[in-house]
């Protein structure tokens, strides 16, 4: 990807620093790219386990920008949040300057979550052991559903849908409880807690409301997944 030269040609062909100006130098691509990257750094917002690549634009070294003679101006081109794709504006704006100059920076910014992911190809049925997934550092555009951010969380839960190697796990590819699993159904109040046997009659994840039918009673009642083969009966 180049930078738009326009704004290096125009400075190149209609300013110039007088010559009374203090020790007017030419700022090197490097330079322009740093503080590119230090206005994205001072702006972003994000979670302190995150991490984040901030990737400058290649400028094209056949181009360099005038002379300036002031402290070079950087700035967001924009007042929204940091997102993946940013503009970033840097500017000479030395007086003695008839027509002060400026570019724009395109800044690509990565910010990757450690989720968990598959160390191998896993299958519908599987049960997912401790060998089978760990974490690792993904790209936030890549993570549209609910992850995990601890392989114990997922440990002993069943594959739904086929998961490759390196794939983030989603509670969409999961159930904690899968329909005809026997399940421990739990009823508690402050003072007491029951615990029962049944089957579920419905896939579930850890929150969701689902359908179960007690082996005792035959009866059959809606408990919330409150873990891997657990689920809880509001009394």
């Amino acid at each position: 990807m180049k930078v738009n030269t326009v704004y290096f040609f125009i400075a190149l062909l209609f300013s110039c620093p007088s010559f009374g100006a203090d020790e007017p130098s030419v700022p090197s691509l490097s330079t322009i790219s740093r503080l590119a990257i230090a206005a994205i750094e001072n702006k972003i917002e994000a979670p302190s386990d995150a991490r984040v690549n901030i990737t400058p634009q290649s400028l094209d070294t056949r181009v360099s920008p005038p002379a300036c003679s002031s402290a070079l101006s950087v700035e967001v081109a924009s007042d929204r949040a940091i997102g993946r794709n940013n503009t970033v504006k840097v500017s000479c704006e030395t007086p003695e300057l008839q027509y002060p100059w400026q570019i724009y920076i395109s800044v690509r910014v990565d910010i990757l979550y450690p989720v968990v992911v598959a160390t191998q190809t896993l299958g519908p049925g599987d049960l997912i052991d401790a060998e089978q997934v760990t974490l690792a550092y993904v790209e936030q555009s890549n993570l549209r559903g609910q992850q995990f951010d601890d392989p114990a969380q997922v440990t002993g839960t069943r594959v739904k849908r086929r998961i490759a190697a390196n794939q983030t796990l989603f509670s969409s590819n999961l159930c904690f409880v899968c329909k005809g699993d026997m399940v421990s159904i739990f009823a508690r109040t402050a003072n007491f807690e029951i615990k029962t046997i049944g089957e579920a009659l419905r896939d579930g994840n850890l929150g969701d409301r689902i359908q179960v039918r007690n082996s005792n009673s035959q009866k059959m009642v809606d408990a919330n997944v409150i873990g891997i083969g657990a689920v809880e009966v509001r009394m």
